[in-house]
């Protein structure tokens, strides 16, 4: 294992969680640093899908960060460092909550409920065309925003499972509820997911190729130009 003043990237990025675990609990704040890059998506994610607010979110990840840092002397390396930074996080969040003296959600108790501009090569992949670009990124803020709708019970279930991808055991174990919870909360989180962006579909489709606005003035004034005296001769009657 390297020491903490010989940490390098590379050192860092291949130690274990354990390792780095270690090394930062003697003080290494590389190590930390090291720990804090690999799980901070992982943190935002969670903590996002309970408060909802994108700054909140980043105030309450890097408190839950310093009270880790305090605490890792306390860290025994059978458990995993991703499940006990969360449980701070989520601790972390919850304190938040009810500081705000708004809903609290207590999982496991509460009952189910339901621009630059840039030249494109002819050959760019359609992947890397600015235009795909901020498709992609309108696409993701929907679907950011319909997480957001989601019911409180669900919302983390949701981002943990589907976009973490952490498997039942490990959301059970975390949020301190059944796996059949688990599965079920998710369920119907997907389920309310897919049919509110089925509904903007439909919106969508509704509005598709608008004809109204300029596209409808444009046409209407070139058609105008040309019936107009002086203008192309009319066909015959």
């Amino acid at each position: 294992m390297p020491t903490h003043t010989s940490l390098t990237a590379v050192a860092a990025e291949s130690a274990t969680d354990a390792e780095l675990a270690s090394l930062a609990a003697a003080g290494s704040a590389p190590a930390f640093e090291a720990i804090m890059r690999r799980h901070n998506r992982l943190l935002f994610r969670t903590v996002r899908s309970i408060l909802k607010s994108d700054a909140d979110t980043e105030d309450a990840v890097q408190e839950a960060y310093l009270c880790a840092w305090r605490a890792l002397g306390s860290f025994r390396g059978d458990a995993k460092l991703s499940s006990w930074l969360v449980r701070i996080a989520l601790n972390e969040a919850f304190k938040r909550v009810r500081r705000r003296a708004s809903n609290v959600v207590t999982f496991g108790v509460a009952p189910e409920s339901d621009e630059e501009q840039a030249e494109v090569a002819m050959q760019a992949d359609d992947d890397q065309r600015p235009d795909m670009a901020a498709s992609r990124g309108e696409m993701r803020r929907l679907m950011e925003a319909r997480i957001d709708q989601l019911p409180d019970l669900f919302r983390t279930v949701f981002m943990l499972r589907a976009v973490e991808e952490m498997p039942v055991e490990e959301v059970a174990a975390l949020l301190g509820i059944p796996e059949t919870t688990v599965r079920t909360r998710f369920f119907r989180a997907r389920a309310q997911l897919r049919e509110s962006l089925s509904r903007d579909m439909d919106f969508a489709m509704e509005d598709a190729f608008s004809f109204a606005g300029v596209r409808c003035d444009r046409i209407v004034a070139s058609v105008l130009a040309s019936i107009t005296p002086g203008g192309p001769v009319p066909p015959h009657p």
